[in-house]
């Protein structure tokens, strides 16, 4: 029962990773639009952070895949099959001349994942809630939810 706890710790640091660098990503965005920030200085940062952001977010589907966690891996495959989409068409970085011209469909993108991951963040504590009060109880008065 520790050992689901540890789990469900680990994919609740990956979720609130994930979210932090998509809610970096969309701030960036609005200051692009508020002219705060250069559009060079933009795609150099968001692009060095596209990367990491799929390959850890395939990761973490993975990671429900190998641990039969059925539920959460569904909910994460659309998501990764995009991402999966975008690196294909080579269309995941942001490019300097043509910022401008995908800003709102950017912005839309990073919304979206936000909204995805925060949701995907509440079920993560609930299930780190049902770990932590199986993990304190006997097995008679274990939980046993998804």
């Amino acid at each position: 029962m520790a050992w689901d706890l540890i789990f469900w710790l680990i994919c609740f640091c990956i979720d609130l990773a994930l979210f932090a660098s998509s809610l970096y990503q969309y701030v960036m965005l609005t200051d692009l639009e508020a002219d705060y920030i250069n559009p060079y200085e933009l795609s150099s940062r968001i692009n060095q952070l596209v990367v990491p952001e799929f390959v850890v977010h395939i990761v973490f589907c993975a990671l429900f895949l190998l641990t039969q966690h059925w539920f959460m891996f569904l909910i994460t495959v659309p998501i990764t099959c995009y991402i999966v989409m975008l690196f294909v068409k080579q269309q995941h970085l942001i490019d300097v001349t043509e910022v401008f011209r995908v800003l709102n469909t950017e912005k839309k993108c990073r919304l979206v994942k936000l909204g995805f991951y925060f949701s995907l963040l509440a079920i993560i504590i609930v299930r780190i809630t049902i770990a932590a009060f199986n993990s304190l109880t006997s097995e008679e008065h274990a939980v046993n939810i998804f």
